[in-house]
């Protein structure tokens, strides 16, 4: 179980700030932290995902800002959940279960951060939790990423 934590744990980031997880999983790949290809590496990547991750944070206390359960937005954080998931999941760990902990970490982290956070973000109250909202999804990540076990190379013949 100990294997898929770190999945379930990058889905719960995608719950809560679903390009933070995506700038995580990029600065995972870059440490040769995640299973497979599938991530991109680069420096041009991770700016790239960093930069939207801080674009959503000051978008989520605006007051159109869409509600996190709306089904394209629900959508795609079990899908980022997913893919992370997969690519995170341990040595040991089988990827499809991964992906799985992925998305059920992504229904926990938006259903659980919803509801910490309340409805309105035009009130000073609101605006703050989502502050400590964004907080929380930063350092998670952030473990996320320090958890996730090094994969090995395959090595030159």
């Amino acid at each position: 179980m100990r294997e898929y934590g770190v999945s379930f744990g990058i889905g719960f980031v995608a719950g809560m700030r679903s390009m933070s997880a995506c700038a995580a999983l990029t600065w995972a790949a870059a440490q040769g932290r995640t299973r497979g290809d599938l991530i991109p590496t680069g420096p041009g990547a991770r700016a790239l995902a960093t930069t939207a991750a801080a674009a959503e944070m000051a978008g989520d206390k605006m007051p159109f800002a869409p509600d996190r359960r709306i089904p394209p937005s629900f959508t795609f954080r079990l899908a980022i959940g997913a893919v992370g998931g997969w690519a995170l999941a341990g040595r040991h760990a089988a990827p499809e279960y991964g992906a799985l902990a992925g998305v059920a970490g992504a229904v926990a982290g938006t259903l659980l951060g919803r509801g910490a956070r309340g409805g309105d973000s035009r009130m000073a109250a609101g605006r703050s939790r989502g502050l400590a909202e964004d907080v929380v999804a930063v350092g998670l990540a952030v473990l996320v990423v320090k958890s996730a076990e090094p994969k090995r190379r395959a090595q030159p013949s």
